[in-house]
């Protein structure tokens, strides 16, 4: 996964600034995307629209996150809400700031698969798969 052009910044002025780095809250935000929402883009940006979608929160704790060195892995089954209408492919996910509206991008990355969501499926990534490295 790759991290925002926002989360970029924010880092290089920690480091080499002392700039404090933003709150990000007590949860991340997972959402689905159509298409790469890009370095640039926020969590809008080729967002899912099937009928009943919703980001889903995930706690920025030992609960939501295992970590071991540079890696860290979703640690409890991440599910999102199941389509009632309209349909979506999906091919990248986010982990951003917000709930909704044009949260930061903290990270995004392409699914392994592209995902067809039509009415009755529940789109979800069990413990472990998704996965963050810091190289």
């Amino acid at each position: 996964m790759s991290k925002g052009n926002a989360t970029e910044n924010d880092i290089i002025k920690f480091i080499f600034q002392n700039v404090a780095m933003p709150s990000y809250g007590s949860n991340l935000y997972l959402s689905l995307h159509t298409a790469d929402p890009g370095e640039g883009g926020d969590q809008t940006t080729n967002e899912a629209s099937y009928a009943s979608y919703a980001r889903i929160a995930v706690a920025r704790d030992n609960t939501g996150w295992t970590v071991s060195g540079s890696l860290s892995s979703n640690a409890a089954l991440l599910q999102f809400p199941q389509c009632t209408g309209g349909s979506n492919t999906i091919t990248h996910i986010a982990i951003g700031t917000l709930s909704s509206g044009a949260g930061q991008i903290l990270y995004s990355g392409a699914l392994n698969a592209p995902l067809s969501v039509s009415n009755l499926i529940q789109p979800q990534f069990a413990i472990g798969d998704l996965d963050i490295t810091e190289d």
